[in-house]
């Protein structure tokens, strides 16, 4: 099984790096593969919102590993990631809702664990979070603050040191949608 897993993760890693070595742009590059890759995941299993978010931490590794290991940005990528899982899982409203908070903490968790930059992959969860709103049919400011919400939560079940980056690079607008951050965080 352990084995059978790690060749997934594997071939998704080489089908994401082969996607983005020769794309010039990589946040519509990763959002088609990853779409995909989504879609199919939630035939197979019937899985959607947050548990779907679990579900598919395999992909998310791959995706963040793919895009350190080739030297590409890593806040175009996130970008691309979000928007591509969003899309792919095809929820809406609160559901949608409850994903956002649930794929920020996994892409923090992940960022931070493959030693990747994670206030570039705060800003770029952020970005396809905003970019994503509309389609999701829900407020592009509650979208955000789940996000943000998310990853500071996760940020600081890591470390206080690393909660205090994600939050500070929360701060402010975004595409133009202003952050707003819900309290309180635990601090490690």
């Amino acid at each position: 099984m352990a084995d059978t897993k790690k060749g997934i993760v594997e071939s998704a890693k080489d089908s994401i790096v082969n996607v983005i070595t020769g794309a010039g742009d990589i946040v519509n590059a990763i959002v088609n593969t990853i779409s995909g890759m989504v879609s199919k995941l939630v035939k197979e299993t019937g899985k959607t919102g947050a548990a779907l978010i679990e579900s598919a931490e395999d992909i998310i590794g791959a995706t963040i590993s793919g895009v350190i290991e080739t030297g590409k940005n890593l806040e175009e990528g996130v970008k691309g990631l979000v928007i591509g899982i969003l899309k792919g899982s095809k929820s809406m409203g609160e559901e949608a809702l409850s994903s956002i908070g649930a794929l920020a903490g996994s892409i923090i968790k992940t960022t931070a664990h493959a030693g990747g930059d994670i206030v570039a992959a705060t800003k770029g969860l952020l970005s396809g979070t905003v970019h994503s709103a509309k389609n999701l049919g829900v407020d592009a400011e509650k979208a955000v603050s789940e996000a943000a919400t998310g990853a500071v939560k996760a940020g600081y079940k890591i470390s206080a040191e690393v909660g205090d980056k994600i939050k500070q690079a929360a701060i402010g607008t975004i595409n133009g949608v202003k952050v707003i951050l819900k309290t309180p965080f635990q601090k490690k």
